[in-house]
Parts: C-alpha cells; structure tokens; sequence
C-alpha cells in the first residue's frame, strides 16, 4: 500500500512540475506561442545602449499602461546605477511565435509626415483634415464580451440603428458632422499622413501645427501599394512609398481611384508636441514600434532582430502604437523620426523580423 501512495505522490509531483510556468500575462494571449529564453541568446544583446534603454524604460512608465505592467520596476529604475545589470536581473526574454511556430514576420518603418495647410479654404489648400466627427458612434463590447476586449464597432446612428460610417469614397460627398483643423494643398499628402498617423503641418504664415491620430470610420485598412501590384501597375519587388507616390503623381486621373480602394478614413487632433503614439507618449526615433496589440499588448518592452538596409538592427523597443496595417504576432512597424532621411528608409523598409517579448521576473525584481 506504502509502495502505491509513493508512486501516486511520485506522479503527482512529476505532474505539477510539468504545469506550464508562462508568466500569467503571457497565457492571457492567444494565438501565440511563447518560449522562454536567455539574453545570450538574443542577437547583438551585448553591444546594447544600455543608458539609452533604461532611459527610453523610464519614459514608457509614464504611460499608465506602462506603470501597470512593470509596477514597482518602474520606480526602481529611478535610482539605478547599472542599467545592464537592471535588465538582466528583473526581465526574462521569451522569443515569440504564431500559432504554426513561425517565428519570423515583417518589420516596416513610418515616419512623422510633414504637410502644407492653411486654417482657411482656398484654390491651393482646399483639401481638409478632420477632427473626429460628432455623430460617430464607438461601441466598446468588452464588458459584455470581454474576449471582444481588443475590438470596436464604429458608426452613425440611423433610424435608431448603427449603420457604418461613410468610407472615404463617401465621404467626399457627404457633409461630415466635423470640424475641419486645416486644409492641405495636396491629397496624396493627406492620404499617407492618415497612413503615418501624425504630422507637421507647415501652415502657410511659417507656424507649425501638430496633428496626431485621434480615431478612424471603422472600415478595414486596405493597402493600395497591393491594389497597384494587382492592377499590374507597379511589380511587387518595386512596390515602395515612394514608388507609390511618384506612381500617383504621374496619374493624377486615377488618384481617386487608387485612395478610396482604401475605406479607412483617419480624423485627428491637435497635439502639443511631434509623433505622439497610441499611448499618448511622444516616438522615440527607432526605440518605438507600432505593433498588433492583440498579440504584443501597448506598453510592453520587447528585443527585435532585423536589418535596417544592409545594416544588422538588434534594439530594444517599446510597442508604444499601432496601426491599421500592422496585423500578426510577429509584426512590427518600427518609428524612424521625421525628414527626408526618415521617409527614404521607412519607405522602402521591408525586413525579416524576429521579436522577443521582455517580461518581469515580478517575483525575481531585484535592486
């Protein structure tokens, strides 16, 4: 009998070893899997700024996500001397992969857009930038459906019903019950700031304005670069923004045509600084990435692995946006600052990716 509670125990024992130890917040994820791992593993970890990350770590716990998903590390960081030894004590890597187990995807750049406008309407900026309609409606289903929690319905009431809000095409032709910030001098300038999601608009008495997204109509990103493979108007491998742009400009018939394939429509607001993010936080020239929240949650610090030209690029980043186009566990889109030097490399940035999330060891935090 002695010897067959020993194996029971034994087996049980044998059992609660083998319990999955993911972090909890890492099993709130799905559709992703997660394998834990060692710094030493992480390409190029040891050449590091290591000042520049605990500096940029600081910042991110100024956003109250942030702050909730670090806690008590995000005060610690305040008095560290050693900023290598703070990470490796208190964060563990987990390399991340999609359900299949691929573990490489796409990383992609975007930049702060600058554009020309006028507070008023005229021959030369009549096309305008808008402020969130009034009468759009945002359902948040979450605390009915909370696995609905990363989801949206977005619309207008009509006949006591929520109808979809007008797409792009529709909206041209319809009044928007929305105030008007600018007006831009160019259409296809006002099209890829939607796509960057913040600006600087250069107004036409020399001041500068700040715009940054504020919501969007509710109809699905659709990329137009895929729309002109598909036509056949620029092959795949030449397919960059500004082959896009240079694209459009030499067909000025069919620039219509081409934007509203994308039913997205973008509104923003005024900003009191450059490129601010989905957490309300300014971009940091390549420390902030624009991710998939469902998979890599705002806030969070992750390792990414990727070339940059013909350049190797290991860093640590903070998923401090998102954006439409920016789908999948292992997709990133990677801030690059404002400029010409920042829209020639994010227009044309299409690289492998690997990414690793940084999680707290909250038990483990040390000093």
């Amino acid at each position: 009998m002695k010897q067959i509670t020993l194996f029971l125990l034994t087996i049980t024992l044998f059992l609660g070893c083998s319990k999955n130890t993911q972090p909890p917040q890492l099993t709130k994820i799905k559709n992703v899997n997660f394998t834990k791992t060692s710094f030493s593993n992480l390409s190029g970890f040891q050449e590091q700024n290591y000042d520049e990350f605990l500096n940029n770590f600081i910042n991110n716990c100024k956003s109250i996500k942030g702050q909730k998903i670090y806690k008590n590390l995000c005060q610690k960081a305040l008095h560290v001397t050693d900023a290598k030894l703070f990470l490796i004590n208190n964060f563990t890597p987990y390399s991340i992969a999609d359900k299949s187990g691929k573990k490489e995807g796409l990383l992609t750049g975007y930049y702060e857009a600058q554009l020309h406008a006028s507070l008023k309407e005229s021959d030369k900026y009549k096309y305008p930038i808008y402020a969130t309609p009034k009468d759009l409606v945002v359902v948040d289903l979450s605390s009915i459906y909370p696995e609905l929690k990363n989801y949206r319905l977005r619309g207008k009431i009509q006949s006591n019903r929520l109808v979809p809000y007008y797409s792009r095409k529709e909206s041209k032709f319809n009044d928007l019950n929305a105030s008007v910030i600018c007006y831009c001098d160019s259409k296809i300038d006002r099209f890829f700031l939607e796509v960057q999601g913040s600006g600087q608009v250069i107004l036409d008495d020399n001041s500068t304005m700040y715009i940054g997204y504020d919501n969007q109509n509710g109809h699905k990103y659709k990329s137009i670069g895929k729309y002109l493979v598909k036509k056949g108007e620029i092959p795949l491998e030449k397919i960059s923004l500004q082959s896009i742009r240079k694209w459009l400009s030499e067909h000025p018939s069919r620039i219509d045509e081409v934007l509203n394939y994308n039913k997205s429509l973008v509104f923003f607001s005024k900003r009191d600084k450059g490129a601010t993010g989905a957490l309300g936080l300014q971009l940091r020239e390549k420390s902030s990435i624009a991710v998939d929240k469902k998979y890599i949650p705002l806030g969070n610090m992750v390792y990414l692995s990727s070339n940059l030209g013909n350049e190797k690029f290991n860093k640590i980043v903070f998923a401090q946006d998102t954006g439409g186009a920016i789908k999948g566990p292992i997709r990133a889109d990677l801030f690059l600052g404002s400029g010409d030097k920042a829209l020639n490399i994010a227009g044309r940035l299409k690289s492998p990716l690997k990414l690793w999330l940084l999680v707290p060891n909250y038990k483990e935090a040390k000093e």
